[in-house]
């Protein structure tokens, strides 16, 4: 409980004070970090703990990185010991299975004394370029893919171990960057640490730490009302990847459960696939980050600080072994994936309880590819990871459109690499990058568009590729259809277009002049299409967002040309397709069999088939609308999204 003590508007200040410190943290890691990945794509996070490493405040760069640093926090504590952690010590560990992503993140540690108590911690995740390991993007086990640093003291008493910074030197292809973002993380840690101690110094340790389990008190309070107001039930679905990039084409399926009963909610992933032959597992942690970034986002997903308060009326049944919560030495090198998938099914099971608190589903990948080799013009090895995060479609809500060309839910806050910069540091040319046309999957409310970039080598290079659900597209809810699923194409100097039967290449040889083409997919829509106003299909046409021909197969809208040259509605034709749409669409139900009654089916279908000859559900799934008439909400994609035609 609270300390009655406690002033309330002290207790305010702290708890804007906090959020204040991990921002200034996060822009003085950003400012001095070396590698771009971090400054550009801000591909990091910071954070405040208590003195049991309980989450005070994060900075999030990645939703995904909600829980690492607290486990990380607390596994540090385990090893040391409160006893045996002294004031100037740093703290440093990559185990992937620990902070649940890659052996990229970094994750430093500092703690934080007054008046001789350890009274909190600050901390820092950030992504290095490079930590050793195989070039090739196919990994079987963690040994393959890079330096493994255990719990250990880079700082001693403010003294930095040469001899360990030695070692992670040697096993580095960039070391100049990797120390470079060695200090910027530590610089980080350190600001926090004066931040906090100011704080303390200024209010005193009773007001600020009695005011920071306020906080969480209050936090607790506010998700347990927004709990409260979920109906009560168990309520499931299922989705699934393509593969894990060595069995080909074996789907790895993700069941959630997820049950409200009165102000508390139980999200279980037991029926989330065993851990994986190839490199899409993650440790425990990144499955309990899915489940609190999806309570977060139906709860409060405003309030500030997060903090752990947030999180208590959520309990998590993960077993161990699975996909999400892999045990070693299972790859992790492409940890973010499936539990992205995760999240937007979690979406999807409360669709029929709470449709006005959830997303239909979205593109889910960072569909971020890497090319590596010598420059030709200057004899120096490069190692590019792509031309930054392009963005997808979000998936539309009850209320409103699906965003367009944001990156996907793991990356939160990262940003886009500018062109200009990728350009001037590596010998590619990004020719185009703009928004996929029909991308967005249709509904009263559409999905947001995909975007398409295509880049030419400059060099020759191998060209790596682990893009995920290019077969699972993005669901629509409450019969809306899906979006278009990602994609990658190789296009050769000579002409020759190469596609391949999943989104996962490995090393595969680009000559000067060659270009790879990404097609970051859309977001699925929601309610049915026929019901979204004709002026609203029109305008998406004169924006390029929906061609004619999708306005009029998807949507039901006949356009003609309006006297002022724009494209302008036809009402009374509309007005017969939509009718004979909608005797045709009951009739196909009728024959069908279907009364599950929870949504609207798909009302047109493509004219064009996915290129595996299904309609994009999952086996065994019958409705793929999204909705069900049971508690067990129905799964499968709304349908063939529209192809893009170049």
């Amino acid at each position: 409980m609270s300390d009655p003590s406690v002033d309330p508007i002290t207790a305010e200040i702290v708890r804007n004070a906090v959020v204040a410190i991990t921002d200034e943290m996060k822009t003085n890691l950003m400012r001095t970090a070396y590698n771009m990945i971090i400054y550009e794509a801000l591909d990091f996070t910071v954070g405040l703990f208590d003195h049991r490493g309980e989450t005070i405040s994060i900075g999030l760069g990645l939703p995904m990185f909600i829980r690492g640093l607290s486990d990380a926090v607390k596994a540090k504590l385990d090893f040391y010991t409160p006893e045996g952690i002294e004031p100037g010590d740093v703290l440093l560990t990559n185990d992937s299975y620990l902070m649940g992503s890659h052996l990229n993140h970094m994750i430093f540690t500092l703690p934080i004394f007054h008046r001789g108590r350890l009274v909190a911690f600050a901390s820092s995740m950030a992504h290095w370029q490079d930590v050793g390991g195989v070039l090739g993007g196919q990994t079987r086990d963690i040994y393959s893919e890079g330096l493994q640093l255990p719990i250990v003291k880079i700082f001693k008493r403010g003294v930095q171990d040469r001899e360990l910074t030695e070692i992670i030197r040697a096993n580095v292809r960039f070391p100049d960057l990797a120390m470079g973002d060695f200090r910027a993380q530590v610089a980080a840690i350190r600001t926090g640490e004066r931040r906090f101690l100011e704080l303390l110094d200024r209010y005193g340790q009773d007001q600020v730490l009695g005011g920071i389990r306020l906080c969480f008190d209050q936090s607790e309070r506010a998700a347990r009302a927004a709990v409260a107001r979920i109906p009560d039930g168990s309520y499931e679905a299922e989705s699934f990847m393509d593969d894990d990039g060595v069995s080909v084409g074996r789907h790895i399926p993700v069941r959630v459960r997820v049950t409200v009963e009165g102000e508390e909610m139980t999200i279980d992933l037991s029926g989330c696939a065993p851990q994986v032959p190839g490199y899409f597992n993650s440790g425990p942690t990144a499955g309990r980050s899915a489940a609190q970034v999806a309570f977060k986002c139906l709860t409060t997903p405003r309030l500030l600080p997060i903090n752990d308060g947030a999180f208590r009326p959520l309990r998590i049944v993960l077993p161990p072994g699975r996909v999400i919560s892999a045990r070693k030495p299972a790859a992790t090198r492409w940890w973010m994936t499936v539990p992205m998938t995760v999240v937007d099914t979690i979406f999807k099971a409360l669709a029929p309880a709470w449709p006005q608190g959830v997303i239909a589903g979205h593109h889910a990948d960072l569909c971020a590819v890497n090319a590596y080799g010598v420059d030709e013009r200057t004899g120096r090895f490069f190692l590019h990871v792509g031309v930054g995060l392009g963005g997808g479609g979000w998936g539309a809500t009850q209320r409103s459109d699906g965003v367009s060309a944001t990156v996907c839910i793991n990356d939160g806050d990262t940003h886009n690499t500018p062109v200009e910069a990728a350009e001037s540091r590596f010998p590619v040319v990004v020719e185009e990058y703009r928004l996929r046309q029909d991308s967005g999957g249709p509904g009263r409310h559409r999905g947001g568009l995909g975007t398409r970039r295509r880049v030419r080598m400059l060099t020759a290079a191998f060209l790596n590729s682990q893009i995920e659900r290019t077969r699972c597209a993005p669901w629509g809810l409450d019969g809306g259809r899906a979006g278009a699923p990602n994609r990658i194409t190789v296009l050769r100097a000579d002409g020759e277009e190469v596609t391949f039967p999943n989104g996962k290449l490995d090393s595969f040889p680009l000559s000067r002049g060659d270009r790879y083409v990404v097609e970051i997919g859309g977001g699925g829509g929601f309610g049915n299409p026929l019901e979204r106003p004709p002026e609203a299909v029109a305008e998406d046409v004169r924006l390029g967002y929906v061609s004619a021909e999708a306005a009029r197969r998807e949507y039901g809208v006949v356009l003609s040309p309006a006297e002022t040259g724009e494209v302008g509605v036809d009402e009374e034709a509309t007005r017969r397709l939509r009718r004979r749409l909608v005797s045709r669409s009951t009739t196909d139900r009728a024959r069908r069999g279907d009364v599950t009654g929870g949504g609207d089916p798909p009302l047109a279908r493509s004219r064009e088939a996915a290129d595996d000859g299904t309609d994009g559900s999952f086996p065994g799934l019958a409705d793929g609308s999204g909705g069900g008439g049971r508690r067990r909400a129905g799964g499968g994609s709304g349908g063939q999204p529209p192809r893009l035609r170049p």
